[in-house]
Parts: C-alpha cells; structure tokens; sequence
C-alpha cells in the first residue's frame, strides 16, 4: 500500500504507529513504501541502499520478480488451507530444499523462531525416546542468539541482557560453552545431554565465524557420546556466506539444521531439515502448526529458492564479499572486519555504532549496530562490487564525521 491509498499524510501514519503500537524498535523517520533489488524506497520516492536486507532475508533482491509472480499465482488457486491435504507448493518445495542440502525430510514452520523450537523439541524428544526421561539437556554458546519464543529464548547464551531479563526463569536444561573451544563444550558433556545447539557464524554475537576446527570437533564428539549435532542455519543459509548452506563451507554436517529469513524471499516461513532417522521421532500430534507450510509462502519459497540456487547467488556472495570486506578494511578507526561471504562486520575502535547507523541512514544507506561499535551488514546477494563502493563512500563520510 502506498501513502496515497491510505488517504493519510505522512505524519498522521507515524502518529498511527506511536499511539497503538507497542515499539521494541527504533524507528527510521521515513515510510518503507516500496523495494526493488538492493534498494528501499520511502514514501517521497528517496531510494536507501539496503545493506540490511530485511535482516538477511532479501537475498535475491527486494520483491524478487519470480518470487512476487510466484505469490500472486499461487493466491489465485489457494492462499491457506490445512495440513492434511497434500499441497503442491509444499511438495515440490519439501524436494528442492532437500536435494539442495542433502537431507531426507523437512518439517514447515513460520519462522526462525519457530524452527529451532521444533529442533529442540525434535532433539529432546529423540534423547528421551531412546534414552530416558533425563536426556534432554542442550549445550549451547555463550553470545549465540536463537530466538524470542521461551525455548529458543533460553538456547540463547546471553543471560544478562535484555534478550533474557525481567523474562526468567529460562526453560531447564540448557548451559552454555565458549564458542569456537571445544575443551568448553567437552566439559559440559553429561550422562544428561543430548544434543549441541551452535551457528556456524555468531550473527547476532558479533559476526563470528566458526573455525573448521571447531566445528569439525563438534561433529567428532557428538559422533562419540552418542549426541545430534544441531546448526542453526536460519540467518547464515541460503547463499549468505558463500555456500548454499554454511555448513557446507566446513564439510561438516549436522543432524538436525534450522533455516528462515532468505528461505521464503520476505514471506514468514522457517522450517527445519534432518535425517529419516531423527525424522520418526515426530509422530501424530507431536508437532504441528496452523500457519507452517502455507501455500503462498511454500509457493514464495520455491521461487527464491530457485533464483539462489540458478543464478549461483551464493557465488556472487563470495566473490563480492571478499571485495566488500577488503574494502571495508581501508575506513578510518577499523579495529576488524569479520565475516564470511556477505554476512559481514565491521568493528571500530573508538567510534560508536548506533552512531554510524544513524548516520548511514541520514544518507540513504541501511545498515545496522550489533555492540557499542560493531555494525553489520547483509545487503541482497544480489549486490555488485559498484554498490558495495557506494557503501564504503558512505560509511567513510560517516566515520570521519564522528571522529572530528
């Protein structure tokens, strides 16, 4: 809908929002009206660069042509309907993530959230099928970020600050390790635990890559105290760090991977992927959900999905990484550039992020602040090394401004 459909101005839309929304976020003092490719247009038809991608989920560009054709088609035949008849949007769907990433079954939800909800609760239902009541427990690492809903909430290893506080108690039977220290995961093995629960690149921690090391060591003690091996892929996946999946960067697979975001191309859907042999842990009634596998979004899915894959986006995403962060190394008062294909961060040594965000809005570029001086960016892998200079251009009038 644009402004002019909504017989309101811009400033009665914005007092709309403040008076009956209740506001988590900060707002940018524009309407998000309209979107194409690496750009976000505003209600005065200002273009953004958008090197925040809807928080990685625009990977194959804003309102992707395929995937819009593919939602308005679908919503000529079916927009919802419930799970018990088959639905073709679903199935061909269900293959073509399955074939891409080499798993056997997948299981539809709304969102990331959601997803690793149903991979804790797939894990601990495995552990306690086959092992006793008491197998439930979940290693996790400190820093990660899982999610809002209480389970994932509590997968989270950020226990003092605000993602946690004034919301205890957690959900039992979570601990946290160090990431990218095996030792620490080593020792918090149980007769108890179950499975072990990591991103292979902290998103929200900080843009920390997994080392191979690492993760190749997860997948060895899993292997010899009988635990599954969980990877939250729901920000990392889908071509965002130069692979389809970032799993696959490392040849390490897991048991059970969670994805959302640039899975359904700015639709809400999540789902988690595993093997036959977790699979038949979900039975009748174990697991269910109204809304996941809905036929718009399954439709919307497979068209990204299939612009990712075709197109190699996951290519360009390395190849205009590796330049994006070169380039990203030459601003003033870097302390380090962290990342991997474009899933990237930028960290300084004095200059405040929340600062340069601002700042960056102010001239059209979009990004966001994920500490007291780390940003971090996710444009569309559909980005161009021609872009990726317009942002540098930007963040560098923005550094020197703050440090003067």
């Amino acid at each position: 809908m644009k402004l002019s459909d909504s017989n309101k101005t811009s400033a009665e839309i914005k007092a709309l929002t403040n008076k009956y929304m209740i506001e988590t976020y900060e707002r940018y003092d524009f309407i998000a009206e309209r979107a194409e490719g690496v750009y976000l247009y505003d209600e005065n038809g200002e273009g953004y660069l958008d090197f925040y991608g809807g928080v990685a989920v625009n990977s194959a560009g804003n309102r992707n042509p395929k995937v819009v054709a593919a939602i308005k088609n679908q919503v000529d035949d079916i927009i919802h309907t419930f799970n018990y008849p088959y639905t073709i949007p679903q199935a061909l769907l269900a293959e073509r993530i399955c074939q891409a990433i080499d798993m056997d079954k997948i299981f539809y939800q709304n969102s990331g959230t959601e997803a690793n909800e149903a991979m804790i609760k797939l894990a601990r239902k495995y552990g306690v099928d086959h092992y006793g009541p008491n197998r439930y427990e979940i290693i996790t690492a400190f820093d990660s970020f899982h999610g809002r809903t209480y389970g994932a909430m509590s997968a989270t290893g950020q226990t003092d600050n605000v993602i946690q506080m004034g919301f205890k108690p957690m959900v039992p039977g979570f601990s946290y390790a160090k990431f990218n220290d095996l030792d620490s995961f080593k020792e918090l093995v149980t007769d108890n635990t179950i499975a072990i629960m990591v991103e292979p690149i902290q998103g929200e921690g900080g843009v920390i890559p997994a080392t191979p090391e690492f993760l190749k060591g997860l997948r060895d003690l899993c292997d010899e105290k009988g635990l599954l091996l969980l990877f939250d892929e729901i920000q990392t996946g889908w071509g965002r760090t130069g692979s389809v999946m970032a799993f696959q960067n490392y040849d390490v697979k897991p048991d059970i991977i969670s994805m959302a975001k640039a899975m359904g191309g700015g639709m809400p859907i999540g789902a988690i992927c595993t093997t036959d042999k977790y699979a038949a842990t979900f039975s009748a009634g174990t697991h269910g959900s109204t809304y996941g596998g809905n036929p718009v979004a399954c439709a919307a899915a497979y068209a990204q999905i299939g612009e990712l894959l075709e197109r190699d986006l996951a290519g360009n995403a390395k190849q205009i990484g590796q330049y994006f962060m070169e380039q990203l190394a030459t601003l003033p008062d870097v302390k380090e550039v962290r990342g991997k294909g474009l899933l990237v961060a930028v960290e300084f040594n004095e200059v405040n992020a929340v600062e340069i965000k601002r700042g960056a809005v102010a001239q059209k570029l979009l990004t966001t602040a994920i500490g007291s001086h780390t940003i971090r960016m996710v444009p569309p892998l559909i980005v161009t090394e021609k872009e990726c200079d317009m942002a540098i251009n930007i963040l560098r009038q923005v550094v020197e401004s703050l440090i003067k």
